[in-house]
């Protein structure tokens, strides 16, 4: 709507220079313009009708092509694309797709432990070691990870905006553990002080010191009368992964190597297309296939064709 906005504005302007053009250019300029101004208003009508239904859908969305499709997160900026999220766990040895699924949730954050489970249950494996990029990253979703027996190993995004300023990022505060306390990167204690629940729920431990005003470093470490650090109450969780990620300094590699793997050859197999059915339960379904195939054609490298189909039970 802003853009036929501003394509109007500019419309009108062209129309106020046609006026002072002699009479026969300004004529035929005139018409031209006025049928652009025609269509564009046109535009505007359907852009509010638009307006108003994408209002009114629960997600705030709508696809004209396929209803059930929606805008996936995108890395690079001001991108985006509407279509389905696939979801794969594959096995680090032999690159076999363990669990799938399609949804059409724009990001991964609440994905880790459903797949993990998903893949627990088809490998016969109570305890798994799962291997996630940094879109997985949630809290609560690597804490159920860990009550069902996994270990997961996901990344936290690099996402502090003191860090992108220069100063001081809460992974430069080390916590204490005995004292439940943090030591800032000044070697002052930053005590904790009071606990609250945030917007979403979670509860949180604050720390500080009194001793910011006094700082020699403090212009590295914050703008602010002084530096807060907030800490989950089941952050414990977070830093044990963390542990496990610097004993582990080839995960993500491993990661890449495995996951990546089906995707790549799966999308090479469906072309610039990619989906050819609409609506989630036919993508589910369209997946499905794509999965069965990959997987029958890793078999067949692994085991090779006759042992195989040996070891397919015949009914």
């Amino acid at each position: 709507m802003e853009q036929a906005e501003a394509s109007v504005a500019r419309y009108l302007a062209a129309l106020e220079t046609a006026d002072r053009q002699e009479e026969a250019t300004a004529r035929a300029r005139t018409e031209r313009l006025k049928d652009r101004l025609a269509r564009l208003e046109q535009r505007m009508a359907h852009l509010r009708e638009m307006e108003a239904a994408v209002r009114a859908a629960p997600d705030g969305q709508i696809s004209l092509t396929d209803p059930d499709a929606r805008a996936m997160a995108t890395s690079g900026k001001d991108t985006g694309i509407v279509g389905y999220n696939v979801q794969a766990a594959v096995d680090a040895k032999h690159h076999l797709i363990v669990a799938h699924e399609v949804t059409n949730v724009g990001n991964d954050r609440a994905q880790l432990s459903a797949m993990a489970g998903q893949a627990s249950e088809a490998m016969g494996h109570d305890a798994l070691t799962v291997l996630a990029d940094r879109g997985y990253f949630d809290g609560e979703e690597i804490l159920a990870c860990v009550q069902a027996g996994h270990a997961p190993l996901v990344p936290r995004p690099m996402t502090s905006g003191a860090k992108a300023d220069g100063r001081f990022g809460k992974q430069d505060f080390v916590y204490l553990p005995e004292q439940d306390a943090y030591r800032c990167p000044a070697g002052e204690i930053m005590a904790w002080r009071f606990n609250r629940i945030d917007e979403t729920g979670k509860p949180l431990r604050h720390y500080w010191t009194t001793r910011c005003q006094d700082c020699p470093i403090k212009a590295r470490c914050t703008p602010a009368k002084m530096r807060r650090i907030t800490r989950w109450e089941h952050e414990g969780v977070l830093d044990a992964m963390q542990r496990r990620l610097d004993e582990r300094p080839d995960a993500m590699r491993v990661r890449r190597q495995t996951a990546e793997h089906p995707f790549g050859t799966i999308k090479a197999w469906m072309g610039a297309a990619h989906f050819l059915t609409r609506t989630l339960k036919r993508v589910g379904t369209e997946m499905s296939l794509h999965v069965l195939a990959y997987n029958l054609k890793r078999a067949i490298a692994i085991k090779g064709a006759g042992p195989l189909l040996a070891a397919i039970p015949s009914r």
